[in-house]
């Protein structure tokens, strides 16, 4: 197995829901973890919680992407892995889908997740080693009424993390995609107030769970794609 102990950890999303339960168990186990999130004042107050490292970041605000991610590599000294769990979605009919949906969802599911990635993979190349770990979701695997706009945009990732891996094995880098299913998290929610656990659906620890054993897999190995479903939903 891996050693998560001093790796270093760059997590968008980290904040809430998935993101801050990956980094809360990361940093327990010792990995040097950096954070971003949207809202700074949020963003700092759970970086102390959980002692991890603040990187105030929109990856939908693309030029701000490479001094940003310079700043968590010389925060943590380096970058091992980098998950890119933040996301966001929006919903409509066909007959009610506007361009400015599409645009809004693609920045930061596609565009900025994209722009990011190129980013800490200049490293990863450098050093020949490195872990990526795409988030997506049971919507990059099956459409569903009023999901044009955001299983467009995970069909999009998990593209993306085909054609990535295939590229970046040659350098030794890991290229992974994670699929949960419902998960209860404040996703969706304008005021991002956490949704309540239900005992039928996923909670965040669970997607945690399964982004640090895909990290912990010795090196040699990896797991290409996992989806994460509730045992029963029903």
């Amino acid at each position: 197995m891996g050693n998560i102990s001093g790796k270093k950890i760059l997590i968008t999303g980290g904040s809430s829901g998935i993101g801050k339960a990956t980094a809360k168990r990361l940093t327990k186990k010792g990995a040097i973890v950096s954070i971003t999130g949207r809202d700074k004042d949020k963003l700092d107050k759970i970086a102390s919680e959980i002692n991890a490292i603040p990187i105030h970041l929109d990856v939908s605000k693309y030029n701000t992407i490479a001094v940003k991610t310079l700043d968590a590599f010389h925060s943590m000294g380096g970058i091992d892995v980098l998950v890119n769990n933040a996301g966001i979605g929006e919903f409509s009919k066909l007959e009610d889908v506007k361009i400015a949906q599409f645009e809004k969802v693609f920045a930061t599911n596609v565009f900025g997740l994209t722009m990011l990635t190129q980013e800490v993979a200049k490293f990863f190349k450098t050093q020949q080693h490195g872990t990526i770990i795409n988030i997506g979701s049971s919507a990059a695997l099956n459409g569903f009424p009023s999901g044009s706009v955001y299983c467009a945009s995970k069909f999009a990732l998990r593209g993306l993390t085909e054609c990535w891996r295939h590229e970046m094995r040659r350098d030794n880098i890991r290229v992974i995609l994670i699929n949960p299913s419902e998960v209860t998290t404040a996703f969706n929610n304008k005021k991002r107030i956490e949704r309540e656990s239900e005992a039928k659906k996923l909670t965040p620890n669970e997607i945690a769970h399964s982004i640090i054993a895909a990290i912990n897999m010795d090196k040699r190995g990896f797991i290409p794609e996992l989806n994460v479903w509730a045992t029963n939903p029903f």
